[in-house]
């Protein structure tokens, strides 16, 4: 709840209107019967007209009272309800942008759009009808007993009977029903990640006939969801039948006791009316908090979750005093380990020792899971060291400003993304302030104006979300551009040329050696081809340095590179270049 207080922001001035307004609106529905009971004894039974119509008027002024508070304290409670859903979801997503690397494998992609859907809307709903009907409920329930009290003390006490028995039974309800619903929602993840697998691999499940195989997985994650809600909506499904036991109790008490207190003389006509329309209202009163009860029940379990990623915070932080700028693309390694759970025991770099100097061309190469990826993540610092020390440009890069590291340290991950929006816009992402001829020139030597220029409207093509509509070759190529517009004192290229052919792959590094020939440029690849012209090369073997040297004094002294080199050689080399 303290985290509902610290979103509300500006909307806390909607919600204590609200509730001002819902309070009035109570009063006002408090005294129509007590009015209606005045009408009756003092006006009806004594023939006074004039009491009639005066105490009629000031029942349909306080009528149209209600009203007016009622309908200002719903448009107060939507706007309330809405702008904390509002707040909620910027607060998150505001929230995630800072996460590290290691911050977000804790929460599935499926489970943090849940989280920002479903989740938020739940508390949304619950929040409205909280501030509206848990606030006029209670005081409904309070103000009718005090005016039965006021008609009839002995009367009264029997409705405390309802009381305790519905406060019993929705309490255990509750309790069971919070359990469940927290199993419901981490269905919905699993439902979700279904639906987000299927769709953003569309394409391979149909190469492959899988359209089956996928809607028996999915048709499996809506069952388990279906049994769930089931359950859950089961156990909620008690509070209509404990409300009616408890109506009918009342109803019959009422009737019973109330004709022998008027026969005995103890109370009036008027005063048993007003008494049924308290009751009324007490009843309604404990009916609309056991719809709360079942809202709160459900957003319990969704309010937990969202404060999971508020409460989280990020693993990376900046020193105190920062250091802003990265002097040279010089890469140090001084025996580093890294593993993604610390403390786990299982390394993915274990005693890293190697220095690069500042503008060498390094190409890194070994098998999948060698911790080629995971050495380069260190560099740009997604990730932090176990153990040992990192430094670019002499320092280490605990002591930089995040920010400032990364923009010197321009990396072409391994899976390439592109965004919804033109050629330009997308390269933009690497210089805000890149002119039309910068961009141009970027593109020139990532080889990508080949493509650009055959299309239509050239760089103003619109990229489809997830770069569709262009090739994985295409794609790379416009990556390594948006990279090379950072002018970046080291370029990491992860892996970022394996769908172009073996002459554009030659054809970029030829091309970076002459545009940036001052950057440190570190080549991941598979390929030999694509890193035998480095100044060294690094084998990596299960998170160690295997061999770090040309690729001369590899063939001759590292069995790894060797095999690699004869394995793609006798093979008839990379599947693009003719054999020699």
């Amino acid at each position: 709840m303290k985290t509902i207080v610290q979103q509300l922001g500006r909307y806390r001035r909607d919600t204590v209107f609200c509730i001002t307004l819902t309070a009035l609106e109570v009063v006002m529905e408090i005294l129509l019967p007590f009015i209606t009971a005045l009408i009756i004894d003092q006006g009806l039974e004594q023939a006074n007209l004039p009491v009639v119509y005066r105490y009629g008027a000031l029942m349909v002024i306080m009528a149209l009272l209600s009203l007016a508070f009622g309908a200002l304290a719903g448009k107060f409670a939507a706007s309330a309800s809405a702008g904390l859903a509002a707040n909620l979801r910027e607060s998150i997503y505001n929230n995630i942008q800072t996460f590290s690397f290691s911050n977000i494998d804790k929460f599935s992609v499926p489970g943090l759009v849940t989280r920002m859907t479903t989740d938020i809307t739940n508390v949304q709903n619950a929040v409205m009808m909280v501030i509206r009907i848990a606030v006029r409920a209670p005081l409904l329930l309070v103000f009718s007993y005090i005016m039965c009290i006021l008609i009839s003390p002995k009367l009264s006490l029997t409705f405390l009977i309802a009381v305790v028995f519905l406060v019993v039974v929705l309490g255990a309800i509750m309790v069971v029903a919070m359990k469940v619903f927290n199993q419901v929602f981490r269905k919905y993840d699993d439902l979700n990640a279904s639906v987000q697998e299927n769709i953003s691999a569309i394409r391979v499940v149909k190469a492959f006939v899988r359209e089956d195989y996928e809607n028996a997985k999915f048709s499996k994650a809506s069952s388990n969801l279906y049994r769930l809600f089931v359950k859950a909506e089961g156990l909620l499904a008690f509070n209509n039948p404990a409300m009616m036991v408890a109506v009918y109790f009342c109803i019959i008490m009422v009737s019973w006791m109330g004709a022998h207190f008027i026969v005995g003389g103890t109370m009036t006509s008027g005063e048993l009316t007003s008494l049924f329309s308290y009751v009324m209202s007490l009843l309604m009163s404990l009916m609309m908090l056991s719809m709360v009860v079942v809202m709160i029940s459900m957003s319990m379990a969704s309010l937990r979750r969202i404060h999971e990623v508020l409460a989280e915070t990020p693993d990376l932080h900046n020193p105190e005093h920062p250091i802003e700028k990265v002097a040279d693309g010089s890469i140090d390694f001084d025996h580093v380990t890294f593993s993604y759970k610390h403390g786990s025991g299982k390394n993915a770099l274990t005693d890293i020792d190697l220095h690069i100097h500042s503008g060498e061309t390094i190409g890194v190469i070994g098998g999948t899971g060698s911790g080629k990826s995971s050495l380069v993540n260190l560099i740009c610092r997604l990730y932090d060291v176990d153990s040992g020390t990192v430094r670019v440009g002499g320092r280490d890069v605990r002591e930089y400003d995040t920010e400032a590291l990364r923009e010197q340290v321009s990396v072409v991950l391994q899976k390439n993304t592109l965004f919804s929006g033109t050629i330009l816009e997308n390269l933009r992402w690497g210089n805000p302030d890149a002119t039309d001829e910068e961009c141009a020139a970027a593109c020139r030597a990532a080889c990508a104006d080949e493509f650009i220029d055959r299309f239509p409207e050239g760089y103003e093509t619109r990229i489809e979300r997830g770069g569709a509509n262009v090739s994985g070759g295409q794609k790379q190529r416009l990556c390594i551009a948006r990279a090379l517009l950072k002018q970046p004192k080291v370029l990491i290229l992860d892996d970022s040329t394996s769908a172009v052919d073996t002459s554009t792959d030659a054809k970029i590094r030829t091309a970076l050696a002459k545009t940036i020939p001052g950057t440190t440029k570190i080549i991941i690849a598979q390929r030999i081809s694509s890193v035998e012209g480095a100044d060294r090369i690094l084998v990596l073997d299960n998170g160690t340095v295997n061999g770090f040297d040309t690729h001369e004094n590899l063939l001759q002294t590292n069995a790894i590179y060797r095999e690699i080199y004869e394995s793609q050689i006798k093979g008839g080399g990379d599947f693009d270049q003719s054999a020699s």
